[in-house]
């Protein structure tokens, strides 16, 4: 698993911002079969669109099919998706999966933003073969993966996914809001959004925007502070914990600065943390976390 963008609401790019990344949401999840999920579509899936152009870091080169697993359709989450270089392969099946609506299609909602004037090309348009589904749905296999999808609290239609392997488990949940409600976080779990989806999981891939402090004057805003998550993980059993959807105006120490206070108030939880960083892989074999070192690139 490697996220290629990490931030949250829009990108930030910058000096500032250079060790964890400024890119929005986007994470690559691979199995050793060379089956490929695409964790939403942020501004992040440019970069691993050329990545998997020219083989490197993927192992195995460009795949025939890659699934996109879209949460939702806010801006920061699909803005990268025309940018993806496997869309103009003749060649490639690009499975897109995104929240089912009442109001309108999976695809007329996607092509509110890929037509023009927000963007010069329509999705009709692009020359590989394209596939919508709704979503949640029955699981999902692809490769090796059984994805399942459930909405979780945050304004709109929203999912998260969980992605099941031979190796372990990855729970996606990168705009959520479990707390939203309830009187005293965290309750009753099986009444608690996005429960099911990180349940046991070995890597929990989880919004955490806020400061408590922040948290009070956002109430409602689909997000979660570092506090609620960390609360939320070890509720959920979740082994590991990547803090991602960094707020915009958040640099790189106060993200460091942030983790150290969040950890030091764990109460012996058994549940390790690190913050998502652009290319930083975590590797799951048969249940074991290998965490790469923060490329010293980015």
């Amino acid at each position: 698993m490697t996220p290629w963008g990490t931030r949250g609401s829009l990108p930030a790019p910058g000096p500032e911002s250079r060790r964890y990344g400024g890119n929005t949401s986007c994470v690559e999840v691979r199995c050793d079969s060379g089956a490929l999920l695409v964790l939403d579509a942020g501004t992040g899936i440019r970069r691993l669109g050329a990545a998997l152009k020219s083989g490197s870091p993927c192992e195995n080169g460009l795949a025939n099919r890659i699934d996109i697993l879209l949460t939702h359709l806010h801006m920061d989450h699909i803005q990268g998706l025309g940018f993806f270089t496997p869309l103009y392969e003749p060649e490639m099946e690009i499975h897109i999966w995104g929240p089912a609506s009442t109001a309108r299609p999976l695809r007329q909602r996607l092509s509110r933003y890929l037509s023009p004037p927000l963007f010069p090309v329509h999705l009709r348009s692009l020359p590989s073969r394209i596939l919508l589904h709704d979503v949640p749905r029955e699981d999902l296999t692809v490769g090796n993966f059984r994805v399942t999808s459930a909405f979780v609290c945050h304004p709109g239609a929203t999912v998260g996914f969980r992605i099941e392997s031979p190796d372990g488990v990855i729970a996606y949940l990168p705009d959520h809001e479990p707390a939203l409600g309830v009187r005293d976080f965290p309750g009753d779990p099986m009444w608690t959004s996005g429960y099911s989806l990180a349940r046991g999981a070995d890597i929990l891939i989880h919004d955490a925007q806020y400061t408590a402090r922040e948290y009070a004057s956002h109430v409602g805003w689909g997000h979660s502070s570092v506090d609620q998550v960390l609360a939320f993980a070890a509720m959920a059993g979740a082994k590991h914990v990547v803090l991602f959807h960094h707020d915009p105006v958040r640099e790189d120490e106060e993200l460091e600065r942030i983790l150290a206070e969040a950890l030091a108030k764990r109460d012996g939880s058994a549940v390790t943390v690190s913050v998502a960083a652009e290319e930083r892989s975590y590797r799951l074999e048969k249940g074991e976390l290998t965490v790469e070192p923060i490329p010293t690139t980015v």
